[in-house]
């Protein structure tokens, strides 16, 4: 494997493992319903908590990570392929459709968890009396999701790799051939000399 190659994957995966791991902190810090105060005249009293920042922090992550593979590999629809039913070329087709519907769908719980856990101070109650908090399993979805986002990506992103690399030549695939040059008998630049009865004399008159 290239250097290049290792290079990529091993920083888009530490991107991808962050993603994850801000995700899993926005989910452990999100205002839950226990910490929510309802004041007499119909009002919600939310408190101040870090999974905003941190849900959008995990968003941006997973966006730089994806943008840097895609960077590298390229776009698949893009490419020609002189053999389509090649085993890496399937795997690097079916790597990027889930990698990115994985990717739009953990950006998507990662800014809608932020949304909605971006509610401070008094809040007027919602229609029917309710306070309204970020459901559990949101940002830890988007982690998982984004997660499995990059590591598909970074699957295709070795499978088209391996595409471009030509098949390397085995050395010992001419050995116990001799090779040399033909040997062709040196001419002799002495005269040769016939005897007069070898051909027929006739004079002409």
């Amino acid at each position: 494997m290239e250097r290049k190659v290792v290079v990529v994957c091993a920083v888009a995966g530490f991107l991808g493992v962050l993603s994850a791991a801000l995700g899993f902190a926005a989910e452990a810090t999100r205002v839950k319903v226990s910490d929510v105060q309802t004041t007499s005249p119909g009002g919600c009293i939310y408190p101040r908590s870090p999974a905003l920042t941190l849900g959008l922090l995990s968003a941006v992550t997973l966006v730089v990570a994806q943008s840097i593979i895609n960077t590298f590999a390229g776009c698949i629809c893009c490419k020609k392929h002189p053999v389509p039913s090649d085993a890496n070329w399937s795997v690097a087709l079916i790597s990027f459709i889930v990698s990115w519907a994985t990717f739009i769908i953990a950006f998507l719980l990662m800014l809608t968890g932020a949304a909605l856990n971006d509610q401070r101070g008094e809040e007027n109650m919602y229609f029917g009396g309710f306070c309204y908090v970020v459901k559990p399993g949101v940002f830890s979805g988007g982690a998982v999701l984004s997660l499995a986002s990059v590591a598909l990506a970074i699957v295709y992103y070795v499978a088209v790799s391996s595409t471009r690399t030509p098949p390397n030549r085995d050395p010992r695939h001419n050995q116990g051939i001799a090779m040399g040059q033909p040997v062709i008998p040196p001419q002799s630049s002495e005269p040769v000399f016939v005897h007069e009865d070898t051909y027929n004399r006739q004079q002409f008159p």
